[in-house]
C-alpha cells in the first residue's frame, strides 16, 4: 500500500522557523521593491539576505520597466523562475495574496513565508494542504539573524 505524500503545515514552532531561516539558500521575493525604495522592508530584507549569502530571486508586482533588482534578473511570475526555491518570501497585503496562490502552487517552493504583519489563513491552508510549509507574520531577516 502506497503512503500518501506528506502534507505541508503551518509552522509556528520557533525551532522549526529558525531551521527554515538558517537553511535558506535560494529565496524568491514576491512583492520586492527596487533600489529606489531602499528604506522599505520589501527591499532591505532581501538586501540583508543577499549580503548574508542567500541567492535572491526578485518577483516584483509593480515596476514593469525594471529588469534587475539587487543585480539579479526579475521574474514576473513565480512559475517562470528556473530551478528550486527554498523560500518564497511574501511582501503583499493579506487581501492581495489569493490571486498569487495558483502561481505559488505551480512553482511549489519548499516554504512560503508571509512577512511580519501578513497573515492569510485561507491561503496558508491551501498551500499547506498542497504540501508546502507556511510561516505567517514573522520577519525572515529577524529570524535569519537569530538562527545564524
Amino acid at each position: 500500500m502506497a503512503t500518501a505524500e506528506p502534507k505541508g503545515r503551518i509552522v509556528t514552532d520557533s525551532r522549526r522557523i529558525a531551521e527554515i531561516a538558517r537553511n535558506a539558500r535560494r529565496v524568491a521575493v514576491l512583492g520586492i521593491k527596487t533600489e529606489q525604495q531602499a528604506g522599505q522592508p520589501a527591499y532591505y530584507v532581501p538586501a540583508y539576505l543577499q549580503g548574508a549569502g542567500v541567492d535572491i530571486v526578485p518577483v516584483p508586482v509593480y515596476y514593469p520597466d525594471v529588469t534587475r533588482i539587487l543585480g539579479q534578473p526579475v521574474y514576473r511570475r513565480l512559475a517562470d523562475v528556473p530551478g528550486e526555491i527554498d523560500i518564497l518570501d511574501v511582501f503583499r497585503r493579506p487581501s492581495d495574496i489569493p490571486p498569487h496562490v495558483d502561481d505559488i502552487l505551480a512553482k511549489r517552493p519548499k516554504v512560503v513565508w508571509f512577512q511580519s504583519g501578513i497573515r492569510n489563513d485561507e491561503a496558508a491552508a491551501r498551500l499547506a494542504d498542497a504540501g508546502i510549509e507556511v510561516v505567517q507574520d514573522r520577519c525572515l531577516m529577524v529570524e535569519h539573524r537569530h538562527a545564524r
